[in-house]
């Protein structure tokens, strides 16, 4: 079995200027590996542990076709890709595995330092000019985009948009490091410590018949947090950005009010609430009542779409792209005929329209 320096010897990495050295037993019960990925690390003790599972591990942040080089216990060398770092048979046990970093800037660390640079004294004139509140607008349009290309289903798109979100992250936590307020550790360990503290399902021993015990024990671990913390007790709905879009505003206010069983027992009490705001939208007699009852009629909507398990905004937006799509054929179809849009008939429209359903627009 090579020893340690034995084992740096072999890998030519006695004068390695980074290195993350860590025990394979360490990974035996991760989902993700425990260090940068951006930084060659050293796995010790692999012999104690299923190369299986450890290659699976390893694929949460490297592609099956990453090289890796293994040190065997009769002190040989060999190399072997990622994917088959479970099947291959070796000549003798692994006792270390070389994981060669991934390129510079492939850890949300490097990212932090990059996003520092930016605001400091040699970083960039517009970086360094920006505060919370500035970032605000930017925050709000990446979120849209980044909605826009998960509402498209398209993993590229994705990508760039959590990073730009990522971004934005960064770059307001490094702000608030500035002005001494919080450091992007404390937004880490805040969110790490709450979802151990609300998940005692899974990291305690607290057992959980389904989904809706689940979000009923989270108000009420809530509800906890903030008695313990000596605050005012809020009110279930308290919690809910004032600054949502509408539609999603009201899904949250009724699925926490759902969680405390304020909700209807069966569909029919929602689908009668659902007649019922209509006859009264005909019954309305003044704007001020129109307006109201118009209110009324997509708050019960809503919470149909929450019944059938659909997301209204993500509905409605799926509308909207499918009539901007429609109308958008409309017009190409008076293009064609080489006339204006507004000297079509309302059947010639309609026509066009139809077509373009048939289209699979």
């Amino acid at each position: 079995m090579p020893t340690l320096q034995e084992t740096l010897t072999l890998l030519n990495l006695e004068n390695a200027p980074r290195l993350t050295l860590c025990r394979a037993t360490e990974l035996q019960d991760a989902h993700i590996p425990p260090f940068l990925p951006d930084v060659p690390a050293l796995l010790l003790d692999v012999e104690k542990v299923d190369r299986e599972h450890l290659c699976r591990i390893l694929q949460t942040a490297y592609d099956a076709d990453h090289p890796l080089r293994l040190v065997l216990t009769n002190n040989s060398v060999t190399d072997v890709n990622l994917g088959l770092l479970g099947v291959n048979e070796l000549d003798a046990p692994v006792s270390a595995i070389l994981v060669p970093a991934l390129p510079a800037g492939s850890s949300v660390t490097a990212f932090a330092e990059i996003v520092a640079h930016l605001r400091a004294p040699d970083g960039c004139p517009w970086d360094k000019k920006q505060t919370h509140q500035t970032l605000r607008k930017h925050l709000l349009e990446e979120s849209y985009e980044a909605l826009d290309a998960m509402d498209q289903n398209d993993p590229a798109a994705m990508q760039e948009e959590f990073g730009d979100l990522l971004l934005q992250i960064l770059l307001n936590a490094q702000i608030a490091n500035e002005n001494g307020h919080f450091r992007m550790s404390d937004v880490a360990k805040g969110i790490y410590d709450k979802i151990i503290r609300r998940h005692p399902h899974v990291f305690g021993e607290v057992q959980v018949s389904g989904e809706d015990e689940v979000l009923q024990n989270w108000e009420q671990l809530k509800a906890q947090e903030r008695k313990n913390e000596g605050k005012l007790e809020k009110g279930i709905l308290d919690g809910v950005p004032l600054s949502f879009p509408a539609l999603s505003q009201a899904l949250e206010y009724q699925d926490r009010a759902a969680r405390v069983g304020f909700d209807w027992d069966t569909m029919d009490g929602v689908l009668d609430k659902l007649m019922e705001e209509i006859d009264e939208i005909r019954a309305a007699e003044t704007q001020e009542e129109l307006a109201a009852e118009i209110g009324d009629l997509f708050f019960v909507l809503v919470n149909f779409a929450r019944w059938q398990k659909v997301d209204a905004e993500s509905a409605l937006r799926e509308a909207n792209k499918r009539f901007r799509a429609r109308f958008s054929y409309i017009e190409q179809c008076a293009r064609d005929g080489q006339f204006e849009m507004r000297d079509m008939s309302l059947d010639e429209m309609e026509a066009c329209w139809q077509a373009a359903k048939r289209s699979g627009l």
